[in-house]
């Protein structure tokens, strides 16, 4: 996964996690919506400074948008880990 896809997956995940939409992250951090709609498809890069206001606009720190996220892990209904067959 390059960083592009990890930014993507970040601002997405923490942008729904927070139950906001992609207009109300646009208005908090003064960035058009279709430009959001481009990072979260990995179609647009960003610059440091649309990454902060992006953050910002999560109440995030910028380095949280660029950290590779561990894969989700299985659990079975007692907690326990389900191994991949």
């Amino acid at each position: 996964m390059n960083i592009r896809d990890v930014l993507a997956a970040n601002l997405k995940r923490l942008r729904r996690t927070n139950g906001i939409s992609q207009e109300q992250l646009a208005h908090r951090a003064d960035i058009d919506r279709t430009y959001i709609s481009l990072v979260e498809r990995s179609r647009n890069a960003v610059s440091i400074d649309v990454l902060a206001a992006l953050a910002a606009g999560l109440g995030v720190e910028p380095a949280d948008l660029l950290k590779p996220t561990p894969p989700a892990v299985d659990l079975n209904k007692k907690g326990r880990r389900i191994k991949n067959r």
